[in-house]
C-alpha cells in the first residue's frame, strides 16, 4: 500500500483554476481561519452544442470570496452558464454563497436532504442548533463556565458566514448516478462529519471529490452536537471512510483542504490508526480515573486552544468518550453536579 502522493505541488492562485482531470478545474478560495483555505469544483457540463458549468461547493458568504467569484465568472466561466450548483454538505465554507450564486446565475442547487435542512436550522437556530444548546452540552461534559462563556461570542455566527440559503433544491440520495458533461458520476453519502455529507466517484476519470470526508494532512472534525447528544459520529465517520476502499487504490482524491492526492486506501488506514491511538490514549487516562469530556482535551489535542477550537475539540472529545462507551470499553455516570465522566464499567 503507497503512502499518498500528492500530483500538484501547489495550488491555483487566487481567481485562477487548474484542470486536474479533464473537465474538472481546481479552485481555491481563503478562510479567515486557522483552517485558511477550502478547494472548490468547476465540472464542464452541457453538451458540445449547449454547454455549461457544475460548480461543488461555494465557499464563505462574504466579500471577499464575492470578489474572487466576480473574478471567475469574468475570466474563467464566461459565456458557459452555471446550470447547477451542488453543496457537499451544511458547513459555511461549503454552503455560504450558494444562494448568491444560484440567485446569479439562475442555477438550480442539489445537495442531500439531511444537508439541506440544516443549514436552514442553522440559520435560524432551530432544532437546537444555538449556542447555548452547544454551551448546555459541553458543560454536561465538564467545560467550566469561564471557557463556555467565551463560546457565546459566537453566537449568530453561521447566519453571517450563510447570510441567506434557497428553499427549494434538488436532492441527492445515496448511489444514485448523475451524470456531468456526459460522464455518470455516483453519489457516496457519508455520516460523522455532517449529516448526509455527499462525495461523487467517477469511475471513467479515477476520480474522487472527497468533500471533508478524506482530506490528505489534517484529520476531519466529528464531534457530537446538541441536536444528537447520544450518538456515536466517530464509529459513523470510520464506517464512512471505509468504503472508500472499494475504489481503486490509485484513484485521484480531490479534497476540500489541502492538495488532490493518490492513496486513499493508504490515507484511510493512517485515519484509523489515528484514531486507534486517541482512543487508546483516552482508555488509559480513564482507567486511571473517571474523567470529564473538558478533562481530556489536553490529551487530545497538545496544544493551547481558543474559544473557536474550543468548539470543535469539546465536540470531538466527546464523541472519542462516546465510542468507547458504545464499545462497552467504558462507562458513562452522570454525577449530582449534572455532568458526565467515564470510566471502564
Amino acid at each position: 500500500m503507497s503512502a499518498p502522493d500528492y500530483p500538484h505541488a501547489s495550488p491555483p492562485a487566487p481567481a485562477a483554476a487548474i484542470e486536474v482531470a479533464p473537465g474538472v478545474h481546481w479552485l481555491r478560495m481563503a478562510l479567515p481561519f486557522q483552517l485558511d483555505h477550502i478547494n472548490l469544483w468547476l465540472l464542464e457540463d452541457g453538451t458540445q452544442e449547449k454547454p455549461s458549468w457544475l460548480m461543488i461547493d461555494t465557499g464563505l458568504g462574504n466579500e471577499p470570496t464575492r470578489a474572487l467569484w466576480d473574478r471567475i465568472f469574468a475570466e474563467k466561466i464566461a459565456a458557459r452558464p452555471v446550470k447547477r450548483v451542488l453543496v457537499t454538505h451544511y458547513h459555511p465554507d461549503h454552503a455560504g454563497n450558494a444562494a448568491w450564486l444560484c440567485k446569479r446565475s439562475g442555477a438550480e442547487l442539489w445537495m442531500s436532504r439531511g444537508e439541506f435542512l440544516t443549514v436552514h436550522a442553522a440559520r435560524n437556530s432551530s432544532a437546537g442548533y444555538t449556542t447555548e444548546a452547544q454551551l448546555e452540552l459541553f458543560r454536561a461534559n465538564g467545560l467550566d463556565d469561564a471557557r463556555g462563556a467565551e463560546l457565546l461570542l459566537r453566537g449568530g455566527l453561521y447566519r453571517k458566514l450563510v447570510p441567506d440559503f434557497p428553499f427549494a433544491h434538488r436532492r441527492l440520495h445515496e448511489g444514485e448516478r448523475i451524470a456531468v458533461g456526459g460522464r455518470s458520476w455516483r453519489v457516496i453519502v457519508g455520516h460523522g462529519h455532517a449529516p448526509e455529507h455527499v462525495s461523487l466517484h467517477c469511475e471513467e476519470l479515477n476520480l474522487l471529490i472527497s468533500g471533508d470526508m478524506l482530506l490528505p494532512r489534517i484529520s476531519t472534525n466529528v464531534a457530537v452536537r446538541p441536536i444528537d447528544p447520544w450518538s456515536n459520529p466517530l464509529r459513523m465517520f470510520l464506517d464512512s471512510i471505509r468504503r472508500y476502499r472499494e475504489l481503486a487504490e490509485d484513484i485521484l482524491v480531490l479534497p476540500s483542504h489541502g492538495l488532490p492526492f493518490r492513496g486513499a486506501h493508504a490515507r484511510i488506514a493512517q485515519l484509523e490508526a489515528h484514531h486507534q491511538e486517541r482512543l487508546a490514549e483516552l482508555l488509559a487516562a480513564c482507567t486511571a480515573f473517571p474523567r470529564t469530556a473538558a478533562e481530556v482535551l489536553e490529551i487530545l489535542f497538545r496544544r493551547k486552544l481558543d474559544s473557536s477550537q474550543i468548539f470543535f475539540a469539546m465536540g470531538e472529545a466527546i464523541a472519542h468518550l462516546h465510542y468507547l462507551y458504545y464499545e462497552g470499553r467504558l462507562s458513562r455516570n452522570v454525577g449530582a453536579d449534572g455532568v458526565a465522566r467515564f470510566a471502564p464499567g
